[in-house]
């Protein structure tokens, strides 16, 4: 097997097979080709393949090495253990359970099993359910696994109630697993490192099996995972980790980015190979990228580098709010589709919050550009907006009985299937809708007396926000009605990461409706259901038709395309925080905009918005830090200007973090925002964008500055308490 078309760092990535070997594979560096390579060589050398041991994320990742691998070797390759790091283990598992008190035919439930479980043990102790949110104790369960903790170790380091409750819902859980003879996803990792520690015949058997150990995006192993590999890789030492540390993005996931920074502690003789070479991005691309990531101080020093040519620069979008940034967006893949003889295919929209796809979604659509979504769906089907929307739809239209039994036991109000049947049999008896049939339940034979409660509570809510419906806005309606239900408090409480991304799509709805309501005098929420309808009517999109992509950033891992829009360059959500963010948070969020950037093979668009509706309220934002860390000379600044089907001039400022040049378009200038007469001393002063210290509220950036004379006002967001809106002329600020 010929290497000759491998660079040298990649040669001898697949030559060195003896001894611990860390491989720090930049992006777009070949680091798939070299693990493929590597395998196929080792069989080449002598090297039975089942003597391999090879631990992906994917099995799609897993599947496509191996096919790699018997093109390059053939069927021999095909004895090769490879999978990800729950497949492999739980196939071990089958064959050593009894070791630790499990049958080999042990069952594994999923997070659908374990939540049912946690219920009922909640229900059995009679721990209440609403004040202690069963998915936030799942989630505090599998994070102390993923951290090694036993039982008691974790309720030896509760402090508050909450904890001191997970601990006792714990201790119950796992025993009652081990009388179900049953395993979580995270036992799957946590039981074979018991196996190992408690049988040193079993683990001489697996050391000696797996002579040769490859783990793949190695910055991405939680705890658990990074000691099964030392438990297996500590005698021989064969062990080769590949991964980047600057895109260790999945900490939220129980990601721990100390596993490859320390992996030189526990092997010392550690070998480290830098693939720095990258065949994906031009040079302007992964100049930025590379300038970006080395502000995070704490990572393995490497150069990137690339022989493509530099390219086009980076294309700043400075938008007025987050529709114009859609539209902007859309007349962009437009111009470059015909510039560079592109199909809508090789366009990717990356953000940070799965909110942010509405504005998007509505320019795309309104445009006729099709469009995929990768992992997840498209904002008005996802399940807690059409949960609102259900909501609304029922206070708009009585008659809408498939929107009422959607919500009907949700949140849970203690309705059954037989309470629901009767309702329905009693609506069909009489001629009405659900909704009339509530107001009568006491009518309603067979009830038990939690049920009529239940239909009670329902049919009241409907009646109280129907009579306010012509009293009040949509956008009042619409957040009083939410605030009540508690679907928003209930995802707080839950505190996941799945359940703050719903959080913050609900209050990307009330946004939706307040942008609407604002924009089109004199429509209600009837129309704005309307106009949702007709997104939310989009036809399911083939995986292979030809559509721009839109993804989240933690989703574009892996991925690559000719053009990339990153959308939201604003403090608070690119990075994402809310009032303050720790080093360590923000240095996560570099590493997600880095990802976002190195997935673009020819041209990068950037973008952030002046003005967003966030959680329901207009908000002025500020450009994303990260714009400061790229070189001026790598980017150039636009405001949005329409396509003619023509190519658009691009004006070039490279220093566009000053005033635009007097020939761009004025809404878009970078340090003032326009059409505001400051009109006195104090307003001459200050500009948007200038730091300034308050005698209370301490250091601050000016947002936004607005009025004339006395009522001369500035937004400003400070370091301690966030953004206040204050008179310029009692506000005394100190400038810095």
């Amino acid at each position: 097997m010929s290497l000759s078309h491998l660079n040298a760092q990649q040669q001898e990535a697949v030559r060195s097979v003896e001894g611990p070997l860390m491989v720090v594979a930049g992006p777009g560096s070949g680091k798939t080709r070299v693990m493929t390579y590597r395998i196929a060589h080792l069989i080449g050398i002598g090297v039975p393949a089942y003597r391999i041991l090879a631990l992906t994320f994917t099995n799609k990742a897993a599947n496509e090495m191996k096919s790699r691998i018997v093109q390059l070797v053939g069927e021999p390759s095909r004895q090769i253990r490879m999978g990800t790091f729950h497949s492999v283990f739980a196939r071990i598992l089958r064959t050593e359970a009894e070791k630790i008190g499990y049958q080999r035919n042990f069952s594994i439930y999923d997070e659908t099993d374990v939540l049912g479980v946690i219920k009922d043990i909640l229900s059995s102790f009679g721990i209440s359910a609403q004040q202690f949110n069963p998915y936030a104790i799942r989630s505090r369960i599998s994070n102390a696994k993923n951290q090694l903790l036993s039982v008691d170790e974790y309720a030896q380091k509760s402090l508050d109630l909450f904890e001191q409750k997970t601990a006792i819902v714990f201790r119950e859980y796992q025993q009652r697993l081990k009388r179900n003879n049953a395993m979580d996803f995270d036992d799957l990792l946590l039981k074979p490192i018991e196996l190992f520690r408690g049988n040193t015949k079993v683990l001489e058997k697996y050391q000696e099996y797996f002579r040769f150990i490859l783990v793949d995006e190695f910055q991405d192993t939680n705890r658990a995972q990074y000691a099964l590999i030392h438990e297996l890789a500590c005698r021989y030492k064969n062990i080769c980790v590949v991964g980047d540390d600057a895109q260790s993005i999945y900490a939220f996931r129980g990601a721990d980015i100390r596993n490859i920074l320390d992996f030189q502690r526990d092997y010392p003789e550690t070998k480290i190979i830098r693939l720095e070479q990258n065949y994906r991005c031009t040079g302007t691309i992964l100049s930025a990228a590379d300038h970006l990531i080395k502000h995070n101080p704490d990572q393995i020093a490497k150069d990137l580098w690339t022989q493509n040519p530099g390219g086009d620069l980076i294309t700043v979008l400075d938008c007025r709010d987050d529709r114009d940034e859609g539209e902007t967006i859309v007349t962009r893949i437009f111009e470059q589709l015909q510039r560079l003889k592109l199909d809508l295919k090789d366009v990717a929209i990356m953000y940070r919050t799965n909110s942010q796809s509405r504005s998007l979604e509505d320019a795309l659509r309104k445009n006729s550009v099709p469009y995929t979504i990768v992992g997840g769906v498209e904002f008005y089907q996802r399940k807690e907006v059409k949960d609102v929307l259900a909501y609304l739809r029922i206070l708009v239209n009585r008659q809408d009985n498939d929107a009422l039994l959607r919500v009907l036991n949700y949140p849970a109000r203690g309705l059954g299937d037989v309470a629901v049947s009767r309702l329905e049999a009693f609506a069909g008896e009489h001629s009405l809708s659900l909704a009339d049939a509530l107001v009568r339940s006491k009518e309603i034979a067979g009830l038990s007396k939690k049920a009529r409660e239940g239909f009670h509570v329902f049919s009241a809510l409907l009646e109280k926000y129907s009579a306010l419906l012509p009293k009040i806005t949509a956008s009042e309606l619409s957040r009083s009605l939410v605030d009540e239900i508690g679907i928003l408090r209930n995802f707080k409480e839950e505190g996941t990461t799945e359940a703050l991304s719903r959080w913050e799509n609900v209050q990307e709805l009330l946004s939706a409706i307040s942008e609407f309501t604002a924009d089109h005098e004199g429509s209600g929420l009837a129309e704005f259901l309307e106009d949702a309808a007709l997104v939310a009517a989009v036809d399911d999109l083939d995986e292979n038709r030809n559509a721009v992509t839109l993804m989240t950033l933690h989703s574009a891992k892996g991925l690559e395309y000719p053009v990339v829009f990153i959308t939201g360059l604003e403090e608070g959500l690119l990075p994402l925080y809310t009032s303050m963010i720790e080093t360590k948070e923000l240095e996560e969020e570099r590493r997600l905009c880095y990802v976002g950037i190195t997935r673009a093979m020819k041209k990068l668009f950037f973008s952030y918005a002046r003005i967003r509706y966030r959680f329901g309220e207009m908000t002025y934002q500020s450009s994303s830090r990260f714009l400061e860390e790229i070189p001026d000379e790598l980017v150039e600044k636009s405001g949005r200007q329409r396509y003619t089907g023509l190519p658009e001039r691009s004006v070039h400022t490279p220093a566009w973090r000053r005033r635009s040049s007097p020939d761009e378009d004025s809404h878009y200038h970078s340090d003032v925002v326009p059409d505001y007469d400051h009109g006195d001393e104090e307003g001459e002063r200050m500009n948007v964008g200038m730091h300034v210290e308050h005698s209370v509220f301490g250091r601050g950036k000016i947002l936004a500055i607005s009025g004339q004379g006395e009522s001369l006002k500035a937004v400003i967001d400070f370091d301690s308490v966030g953004r206040k809106n204050l008179l310029l002329k009692y506000a005394h600020l100190k400038t810095l």
